[in-house]
């Protein structure tokens, strides 16, 4: 069994004359020493390889790889196992892809491989489908403008009023306030408040021990005290997120109703407040969940879709109505500046998204090279440690980038 890898990367500059093949000869050098065999494609810009051998000289090549400073934005495209390699005789194979066009790729990939003993090297092979899409394409991040080492962060006060806790009858719960944030522009989409227990702790510790029911009608009557917090804070023009769980709308009677009640009771307007839906449980009745909906936005309430990509409905309750926001999850976002198949995966999100007229947030931005690629692709606003932490009954200083 042998592990196999696919990366793509970023030139620093553009390899002339024999420098190209000096670096290929480099390699072949070292790979034949500890059993890899691979492909190199180079269009000018971007690089592309794939390399195949034992799992532990594998691992160490790419490690020394991604931290050699003559190429950058390195993202693993793939990595997966294959009982056979496919290219055996190849210590080091470079196809440089301004000379070779089309189905000739597929022709030089044939001619060199030795998939599963001998075979002939099939057309839908995964491997051989993204060397050929980088060759075909001339594989462009044209939109990636931004990079890490360009930007720094600083620190801003937070333009709201701190909460006095004391002055709001006591609560089976805290709230810890977070912004959502338009980096570029300098400008706060939204504050969005996250239940905490009463000792400040988790969601989850808030809510265990609740039967379902009890769970629900404490998730709608929690939302007082965090519209009864915020109403402290002076929020002028911003808005204000909320989370409920899809069947706290279906199952506590009147929901919507109470909802407004709430939202008048603090001097609030209902377009001033959105509705996030968590997509951490599935939805029963979805009769009744999208009647609840057309409610809100009857009223003037925004939605939108809490932790894409993690929960129960994904696409499917995408499909069945369009939020005003979409908010991508955390495990997504993570290392998605290095991590091929989420940058595939969000970037047809971005565009499905604002063909339907949707905002992207991205949530649990945490590091610079993060925002920088989301930014690129075309994410509308950012949430998360990089911008600023929760912090109960209030807002901490934000940190917006600032270029070098």
């Amino acid at each position: 069994m042998f592990t196999v890898l696919v990366y793509k990367s970023r030139s620093v500059k553009q390899l002339v004359g024999d420098e190209l093949a000096a670096l290929v000869d480099a390699a072949a050098e070292k790979n034949q020493k500890n059993a890899i065999s691979g492909v190199l494609l180079y269009d000018g810009d971007y690089f592309l390889q794939y390399l195949e051998g034992p799992d532990i000289a594998i691992k160490l090549l790419y490690h020394l790889i991604t931290l050699d400073d003559r190429h950058r934005n390195v993202v693993k495209l793939m990595e997966d196992f294959s009982p056979a390699r496919r290219f055996g005789g190849w210590s080091m194979y470079c196809i440089d892809v301004q000379k070779v066009y089309g189905e000739d790729i597929y022709a030089l990939l044939s001619e060199g491989a030795t998939f599963n003993s001998g075979e002939s090297l099939p057309d839908h092979d995964r491997v051989i489908k993204l060397i050929t899409a980088f060759a075909t394409s001339r594989w462009s991040d044209g939109e990636r403008t931004l990079h890490a080492e360009d930007w720094q962060f600083q620190p801003q006060p937070s333009p709201f009023d701190v909460v006095n806790p004391a002055r709001i009858q006591q609560a089976a719960c805290q709230f810890a306030f977070q912004p959502i944030v338009s980096p570029l522009t300098g400008l706060i989409s939204s504050i969005e408040a996250l239940i905490r227990s009463p000792s400040g702790g988790t969601p989850r510790q808030c809510f265990e021990g609740l039967s379902a029911e009890e769970l629900y009608v404490f998730d709608l009557e929690s939302k007082q005290h965090a519209l009864a917090l915020a109403s402290q804070m002076q929020l002028g023009p911003i808005k204000l997120s909320i989370n409920l769980l899809p069947m706290s709308l279906v199952r506590v009677p009147n929901a919507v109703e109470k909802l407004l009640s709430y939202i008048a009771q603090f001097d609030f307007k209902p377009q001033q407040i959105i509705v996030e839906i968590t997509e951490q449980e599935s939805i029963a009745n979805f009769d009744d969940f999208q009647r609840a909906i057309r409610e809100l936005r009857l009223a003037g309430i925004s939605v939108s879709i809490d932790d894409f990509g993690a929960g129960f409905a994904g696409l499917t309750l995408l499909s069945k109505f369009q939020p005003e926001k979409l908010k991508v999850d955390r495990l997504i976002v993570e290392n998605i500046h290095k991590d091929g198949p989420k940058q595939a995966i969000v970037r047809a999100l971005i565009e499905c998204a604002h063909a339907l007229g949707i905002t992207i947030v991205a949530e649990g931005v945490e590091t610079v090279e993060e925002w920088c690629w989301l930014q690129s692709a075309g994410v509308d606003l950012f949430q998360g440690f990089l911008f600023a932490k929760p912090m109960l009954n209030g807002v901490a200083p934000i940190q917006w980038p600032v270029q070098t």
